[in-house]
């Protein structure tokens, strides 16, 4: 099963089940506080440590900590925001039996410091001493261990309430929360830990993106493959001297498995395609008549890389809706509906797959993104508005269906960042589609994979080395495959 990305609310009702179950909630502050513990012994080597508590449950892991590191022999000691506030963090306190001082508003050299002050149920920014170190940290992130959530940044939305802490390590428990997938706080948690502390999940209809969400579904070829069975995949090619992207697309659709890859071409630029495909196929069209022709029996189809925003792209759109297969629209192709988006969505189908960056997202659902709470909340009402799955492009891409299902890459790669390499995810999704893969599912996958193949080539990438990234992806996959 994925793995749930809870909201700070579900995560409370996790926590509460638990205790009604039977389970006491300082039971739970302590193995709260022996992972964190334990994954700090693991990763670092006895420096001096300054556990830094607030009144609530995050200040009680905080004592576990201290106490549980002590009795180790390290060298700690304990800064406290304000006394303990709730039953379970003045138990926590009582059992630590050090002292304890004031917040001393200072980060030291050569001291790891535990963040235990408001974890991830924020509510008000910070403000006094605990604001002060705040604007401190990002400089010294590396000496930072924060508990369930760095102080100040919330656990549902990702977003500082004013200033937030910076971390080199975040231990958080049972499951992340949007907060830590979600930027800017994913990236101010820095290394994320999730600890099993013995809770039991609810329903949430947002997950982490990963096999365990869709390699059960994964297209695999069998014994009596052949190249016909394993999907006939089209993407549009634009006008000369703007081809390259729908070649990239092109390969990455035949890297991912795709039987059969044809790019369709304007007569223009058939040349240019010419010399640069081997095996996927060429095919011209002039009209959007000719190219409902030619994409007659495809499965999957790209359009939108390097299309050209305009007249001609809209009516190539409506022809390949016409077809049947299966959509990936991209690029120039969502722009060119930015005057009248409900053009787009009245044509596609719920198996469609729209793949906008922000700045798309905003031509296709304006103002969409501003007035929701975080990408998650957005992308979802997105999808359910164009009838369609929508996938919002970035460090966090998110990917949402009409029917609720949402995904959240937790593997993004800032390697990505270059051209082209959207089109290569396209080509990907395709891909996946032309072999018949659920179209979520599809999508997932192949933001997933994109991702890893970045994570693979680190520094240098560009946009040509991806499609040859993923047969060393795709095999870890198929070593790891689930078994009947």
């Amino acid at each position: 099963m994925p793995r749930e990305i809870l909201t700070v609310a579900e995560m409370t009702a996790a926590d509460r089940a638990a205790i009604e179950g039977g389970t006491p909630g300082i039971v739970l502050m302590e193995r709260a506080g022996l992972a964190v513990a334990g994954a700090i012994r693991e990763r670092f080597n006895r420096p001096p440590v300054v556990v830094l508590c607030g009144p609530g449950n995050n200040g009680g892991d905080g004592y576990v900590v201290a106490r549980e590191l002590r009795k180790r022999g390290w060298s700690v000691r304990v800064e406290a925001l304000e006394p303990p506030h709730t039953p379970d963090a003045r138990e926590a306190a009582r059992r630590w039996r050090g002292d304890v001082g004031p917040i001393s508003g200072s980060f030291e050299p050569g001291v790891l410091y535990v963040d235990a002050l408001l974890g991830a149920g924020l509510s008000r920014p910070l403000e006094g001493l605990a604001l002060d170190l705040a604007r401190k940290s990002e400089a010294v992130a590396s000496q930072l261990v924060a508990i369930d959530m760095p102080s100040g940044v919330c656990g549902d939305t990702g977003q500082p309430l004013g200033e937030g802490f910076h971390a080199g390590l975040t231990i958080t428990f049972h499951r992340r929360k949007l907060g830590h997938v979600l930027e800017p706080g994913r990236s101010m948690c820095g290394e994320l830990l999730v600890a099993d502390i013995g809770l039991r999940s609810g329903k949430s209809e947002v997950v982490e993106n990963g096999p365990l969400l869709w390699a059960r579904s994964f297209p695999w070829p069998g014994p009596q493959s052949h190249k016909h069975a394993r999907g006939r995949l089209v993407v549009v090619s634009g006008d000369a001297w703007r081809t390259g992207a729908a070649r990239l697309a092109a390969r990455g659709g035949l890297r991912i498995g795709a039987g059969l890859v044809t790019v369709l071409s304007p007569p223009n630029a058939l040349a240019e395609n010419a010399a640069h495909l081997e095996a996927v196929m060429l095919q011209p069209f002039e009209t959007d008549l000719a190219l409902e022709a030619a994409a007659e029996h495809a499965d999957a189809a790209v359009i939108g890389p390097g299309a050209g925003i305009g007249p001609a792209t809209r009516a190539n759109l409506l022809a390949l809706t016409r077809t049947g297969a299966a959509l990936v629209v991209d690029a120039d192709a969502l722009t060119t509906f930015r005057e009248k988006p409900a053009d787009l969505f009245k044509a596609l189908d719920r198996d469609d797959v729209l793949t906008p960056h922000p700045g798309e997202f905003e031509r296709l659902f304006p103002g969409l993104l501003a007035k929701s709470p975080h990408r998650v909340d957005a992308t979802r009402q997105a999808a359910r508005k164009a009838g369609c799955i929508v996938l919002l492009k970035g460090p966090d891409t998110v990917i949402a269906a009409p029917d609720g299902r949402t995904a959240v890459n937790v593997n993004g790669s800032p390697w990505l960042a270059t051209a082209g390499s959207g089109d290569v995810l396209a080509g990907f999704i395709a891909g996946l589609l032309a072999q018949h893969m659920d179209s979520f599912e599809a999508a997932c996958a192949g933001a997933w994979i994109h991702a890893e193949c970045a994570a693979a080539h680190g520094p240098g990438l560009t946009a040509e080395d991806l499609p040859a990234l993923a047969p060393a992806v795709l095999k870890q996959l198929y070593d790891h495959r689930p078994r009947p």
